[in-house]
């Protein structure tokens, strides 16, 4: 089983609803986020850079410039990288963003696999 946490705003690259790393980013810029609030998601966001490898491919296709259509999905016995990520959904919840849990088993063409994680493009039918 496969899990994404997702908010309700769409990507523009993958069309399907944004993660709550692009959420918390747009929070970010929108500069409504208080101080304290925002120094925890910095030191959530290192801990992530610091203890979870980021896919280099976000496209099956090889050709320059296309649109980065493969989405993250944790795997549902990395627990310690979920309960990190409640955290951010923590704290988006407290600016008033609805926050959903979504689960596959198909989470659509793999470009990227490791311990904790899968990265991929998802078929038509996957939930997104």
């Amino acid at each position: 089983m496969f899990v994404r946490f997702v908010v309700f705003e769409r990507d523009s690259d993958s069309g399907v609803h944004q993660g709550l790393f692009q959420a918390v980013a747009a929070l970010r810029r929108s500069g409504k986020i208080i101080k304290s609030d925002d120094d925890r998601v910095v030191v959530i966001r290192e801990w992530f850079n610091e203890n979870l490898e980021r896919p280099l491919r976000f496209n099956r296709s090889r050709k320059p410039n296309r649109k980065k259509k493969a989405i993250s999905w944790f795997k549902s016995g990395a627990r310690r990288y979920l309960s990190k990520i409640r955290e951010l959904q923590i704290i988006l919840e407290s600016y008033g963003m609805h926050v959903a849990m979504v689960k596959t088993r198909r989470p659509g063409y793999i470009l990227y696999e490791d311990e904790f994680q899968v990265t991929a493009e998802p078929f038509r039918d996957t939930a997104t």
